[in-house]
């Protein structure tokens, strides 16, 4: 049982997806200790159908040491041996940390975040790319992470009922093992506060930078962005 308030559940709408992501790594077993840097784990590599970049591009490209990519590699491989990340593998894992909700949209929309060039599948670039933001990232970089997740349709701007289908997949997903159980209006409640306070001109969309602007002057959102940068 989760003890939620109602008025954070529009920061839970922002933040939950590094929350999320810090119960995949303990799912992979990235978080136990590392294991000895070994030629072996450097033919381990190649050992799959699609084959990651390089170490040494990959740590130039993220904030990663190459131990840690190594350690992220080890527990990608044993999850996912083909190299590559499926829709369903989202799903699969994110029901198990929710079997008492449906975790199915939200894992959806965070699939296709990951999924940077819609292809419909993520693979360890991708996976470690998006990773690096949500664990290491500066805070714009976080926030425009997250403005990718709510802006569904890619066009640059969120909608209102973008930021409802967000809003609506968490409660799906969190929202019956809650305390105080969530109404089934309190998604669509919470939206028209949360999107009117980022709406600064009234055009009826979200843009990227009154986005940032509303999350960066939101000190829950600001403090809570720093909760996991030292989990790896």
């Amino acid at each position: 049982m989760v003890t939620m308030n109602l008025e954070g559940l529009e920061m839970i709408a922002v933040l939950v997806v590094v929350v999320l992501f810090v119960k995949v790594l303990e799912q992979f077993g990235l978080l136990e200790a590392g294991y000895d840097d070994s030629v072996e784990d450097e033919l381990e590599l190649s050992a799959v159908r699609h084959r990651p970049e390089g170490l040494e591009q990959l740590e130039a490209q993220t904030r990663f040491s190459r131990k840690e990519l190594q350690i992220l590699y080890r527990g990608f491989k044993n999850e996912c041996p083909s190299g590559v990340v499926n829709e369903e593998t989202f799903k699969d894992i994110y029901s198990q940390f929710f079997p008492q909700g449906d975790a199915s949209t939200y894992a959806h929309f965070l699939f296709n975040a990951f999924d940077t060039d819609h292809n419909g599948s993520v693979s360890f670039e991708d996976f470690v790319m998006g990773l690096s933001i949500l664990l290491r990232g500066t805070v714009q970089e976080k926030l425009n992470w997250a403005f990718n997740l709510y802006d569904i349709n890619k066009d640059g701007y969120i909608t209102k009922e973008e930021m409802l289908d967000i809003m609506k997949a968490i409660y799906d997903m969190m929202g019956k093992c809650t305390y105080p159980v969530l109404k089934e209006e309190t998604p669509r409640q919470h939206v028209e506060v949360f999107f009117q306070k980022m709406d600064k001109n009234k055009d009826g969309v979200v843009t990227i930078d009154e986005f940032i602007d509303c999350c960066q002057n939101d000190e829950n959102i600001m403090r809570s962005m720093h909760l996991f940068e030292n989990v790896l």
